[in-house]
C-alpha cells in the first residue's frame, strides 16, 4: 500500500458560517468533534424556520451564505467567540458590534441586510445552538455535522490547467488545505486514513460543489462556472472530501504526514 507524504498548508474555521475565514497555525483535535468553533454562528435568513432551542439542519440557503450573496466575498469580517465582538470591513471601514447585546446583534443583521442588498422583507438572525454546527452537510447526519472540509491543492492545480484559468483555493472554503496526494487521489479513497502524528484523518466522502464556488474570493464577482466546469471535464461536481476525526492530537501548518490513499 503507498503512503504519499502530504504536507499541511493551511489550517482554517469559520466561526460564523458564510463570513470570513479565520487562519490557524495549529489546531486541537478531538476524535468525533469538529473543528473547535467552526460555524457555530450563522445569520438565518428571515422565515428560515430555525428554532435555536431545538436546532434541526437546514439547507445552507437558510443562511445568508455565498451560494445567493457573491457580494459577501467583499466583506472582511473577523469574529472573537471570547467576547464576541464582531467586525465587519468594507471598503475601507470597519463597523464593530458587540453581539453579546441583543441591540447589536439586530444592527449586525440590519448592516448585512442593507449592505447585501437581501430580497428578503425583514434582516436576517443571528443564531447560535452550539454545539449544534451550521456545516453545509449538517442535513446528513449528525456525523457528517462534525465532519471536517479537506481540499488537495494538487487537483486544483490540475484543474486549473485543464480550464486554462486560475483557480483560488479560497472559493472552496476548506477547513484544511494539503498538498502531496496526486491530482484526484482522494476522490476515490473513501475509508482512508490521513495521518499527521497521532492525528489520524479518514475519509467520510466526496464534497460536491454548488455555485458558491463560482464568486471569486478576491473581486466578488461570478466568474468561473465551477460546479459546470467540473461536470464538463471530470464527469462529476465534486471537488475536496470531508473527514472525520479519528484519532484526535494537534494538527500545524508545515506539518507532514501520510495517506493511506
Amino acid at each position: 500500500m503507498s503512503r504519499p507524504e502530504i504536507e499541511i498548508t493551511q489550517l482554517c474555521r469559520f466561526p460564523i458560517k458564510g463570513l470570513s475565514a479565520e487562519s490557524l497555525n495549529t489546531l486541537d483535535l478531538i476524535a468525533g468533534q469538529g473543528i473547535p468553533g467552526d460555524r457555530l454562528f450563522g445569520f438565518a435568513r428571515y422565515n428560515s424556520g430555525l428554532d435555536p432551542a431545538h436546532p434541526q439542519p437546514l439547507p445552507k440557503d437558510h443562511f445568508v451564505v455565498l451560494l445567493k450573496e457573491a457580494a459577501l466575498a467583499g466583506l472582511q469580517t473577523r469574529f472573537e467567540p471570547t467576547t464576541q465582538i464582531l467586525e465587519i470591513t468594507t471598503q475601507g471601514a470597519t463597523t464593530k458590534f458587540a453581539m453579546n447585546a441583543p441591540d447589536q446583534r439586530i444592527a449586525a443583521a440590519r448592516f448585512l441586510h442593507d449592505t447585501l442588498n437581501l430580497s428578503d422583507p425583514e434582516p436576517p438572525v443571528f443564531v447560535s445552538s452550539a454545539p449544534h454546527r451550521f456545516t453545509d452537510v449538517s442535513v446528513v447526519s449528525p456525523q457528517m455535522m462534525n465532519a471536517i472540509s479537506v481540499l488537495n491543492l494538487a487537483s486544483v492545480r490540475e484543474m486549473e490547467k485543464r480550464i486554462g484559468a486560475d483557480i483560488h483555493p479560497a472559493r472552496f472554503r476548506a477547513n484544511l488545505v494539503i498538498d502531496g496526494l496526486p491530482p484526484f487521489a482522494e476522490l476515490d479513497a473513501v475509508g482512508s486514513l490521513l495521518s499527521f502524528g497521532e492525528v489520524s484523518l479518514r475519509i467520510l466522502s466526496r464534497t460536491k460543489r454548488c455555485a458558491a464556488t463560482e464568486v471569486n474570493p478576491i473581486t466578488a464577482e461570478r466568474d468561473l462556472k465551477i460546479p459546470y466546469l467540473l461536470r464538463k471535464h471530470l464527469a462529476h461536481t465534486d471537488m475536496g472530501i470531508y473527514v472525520e476525526v479519528a484519532n484526535g492530537g494537534t494538527l500545524s501548518v508545515g506539518q507532514s504526514g501520510h495517506s493511506s490513499v
